[in-house]
């Protein structure tokens, strides 16, 4: 039949071509039950897989190229069933190599008429129809179970590429909104700055050799713009260098998201210092990166909260645990934390996951000025508070 290639191109296997040739002991498997010709069975079956293995590394390699050998590894089954029942294993390579590079549908299709050529062959071949049977049932069970397994891993890797995809698109976008707003603060912040001093040097310069102490004002007045504007600048600087919470929550997501970790969040709406936000976020930060390199977790809990005895950040997992604080990560976060007059306590028993608790004082929020709110209460899975 006339296979349809898909248009996207397949992603590669999962595993190794050596993983995935282990299954060629199935080969020669019924060799201790099947009694017809056996150094035959045994040394044509040999020659099979000598000449199987160097196409399925081929295919391995490049599936869109050498698909064509879908058709001659199944061949080479149905040539070596009536030899060795074994034979079957190269037709169920052919159902898996059809489910990496073929359309869903078609791969399942070509599938359904591998097993039923396979079933025809073993009723004819077959000393009685109730061991031809048997065989069929076992060949079809496996046959199916490998291509969706195939077509699942394929689906896996294509939602994880237009992730991806995704994580890359927001970056961009987020960066090129940064830019914009850098652009704006900079206009506002010196445009106008810019526009006194030239009009003072300007005045000064008149004012020279009628009014020189007039014109020493004005350079005086220049003087202290500039500094002004300096500080204003720095400031800018300043923020534009630390992350915040929610922003950093957002990227948290789309992490843990790529690495198939659940995410839970719960914010407060709290009002926070750029200080504060900027030592939360940056630990935040610490932790997810810990979570998806150690942890082994698969979900992960954000908590914000705040009352009259100060605030109270916890992030916690469910991964293996039994993390110590002897981690430069961890340590620093413990020392930012301190400069706040705030402290980290770790609890993170042997496989019992780890929770980070980051305490902060009723001072701590009123460390600076310009606070805002990072939260407006519970946040469910996945969707931004």
């Amino acid at each position: 039949m006339t296979a349809r290639l898909s248009t996207e191109k397949p992603a590669p296997p999962a595993h190794r071509p050596a993983i995935e040739l282990a299954y060629l002991v199935f080969v020669f498997l019924p060799l201790f039950f099947w009694p017809q010709h056996p150094a035959r069975a045994l040394w044509t079956s040999l020659l099979a897989v000598a000449l199987f293995v160097p196409m399925f590394v081929a295919f391995h390699r490049d599936p869109v190229r050498w698909r064509g050998l879908i058709a001659v590894v199944a061949a080479l089954g149905f040539a070596l069933i009536p030899l060795n029942p074994g034979g079957n294993t190269f037709v169920i390579y052919a159902v898996a190599m059809a489910g990496v590079v073929l359309r869903p549908r078609t791969a399942v299709a070509l599938a359904i008429a591998l097993l039923a050529a396979t079933a025809a062959e073993f009723v004819f071949v077959m000393p009685n129809l109730g061991l031809a049977l048997g065989y069929i049932v076992m060949i079809s069970v496996i046959a199916s179970l490998v291509l969706v397994g195939v077509l699942v891993e394929r689906d896996r890797t294509r939602r994880n590429a237009e992730l991806k995809l995704s994580q890359e698109e927001v970056a961009r976008l987020a960066a090129l909104a940064e830019r914009e707003r850098i652009g704006r603060d900079l206009h506002d912040l010196l445009g106008h700055t810019l526009s006194v001093v030239a009009l003072k040097c300007e005045l000064a310069g008149r004012l020279v050799g009628p009014d020189p102490d007039a014109a020493r004002r004005q350079i005086g007045e220049v003087e202290t713009v500039a500094r002004q504007a300096l500080a204003q600048v720095r400031e800018a600087v300043v923020g534009i260098r630390a992350a915040g919470l929610q922003a950093e929550l957002a990227a948290a997501r789309l992490a843990l998201l790529s690495a198939e970790i659940r995410l839970d969040q719960q914010l407060a709406p709290v009002e926070l210092p750029a200080a504060v936000e900027s030592t939360l976020a940056m630990a935040l930060r610490e932790a997810v990166t810990n979570v998806i390199r150690h942890a082994g977790a698969r979900r992960v809990e954000v908590e914000l909260r705040a009352d009259a005895g100060g605030m109270r950040l916890a992030i916690a997992d469910d991964g293996r645990g039994g993390v110590g604080r002897a981690g430069n990560g961890l340590a620093g976060m413990g020392e930012r934390l301190a400069a706040l007059g705030g402290a980290l306590e770790i609890d993170s028993p042997p496989g019992g996951g780890t929770r980070l608790l980051l305490r902060l004082p009723p001072t701590a929020l009123t460390l600076a000025s310009g606070t805002y709110p990072v939260g407006t209460g519970t946040d469910p899975v996945g969707k931004p508070s």
